[in-house]
């Protein structure tokens, strides 16, 4: 069942997010494609400004592919200096 993820934290701005990026993508300065990911499973993603802050929203095919992202993904926003963890929820509909 797809999954979605809301990250909305003080401590994510768009700056953390941009170092995180070129992190994941070997120094690329934005993701392309879902071929970008480090793992198989994400099925959008969206990233952007919002009136409290910056936000990131994707879909993933499972909680599961969730999870192996998050394995990549936690310790470098760790190291980053973003605390606040993610919220994942189930998709009670998606349309690509």
């Amino acid at each position: 069942m797809p999954v979605m993820m809301v990250h909305t934290d003080p401590t994510l701005t768009q700056e953390r997010y941009d170092q995180a990026v070129r992190r994941l993508t070997g120094g690329r300065v934005r993701f392309e494609s879902r071929d970008d990911w480090p793992v198989e499973g994400l099925l959008s993603h969206a990233a952007g400004e919002s009136p409290d802050g910056f936000i990131v929203v994707d879909v993933w095919e499972s909680e599961e592919a969730f999870a192996r992202f998050g394995e990549t993904l936690g310790p470098i926003l760790q190291e980053l200096g973003v605390a606040g963890p993610p919220v994942l929820f189930p998709a009670h509909a998606f349309v690509a």
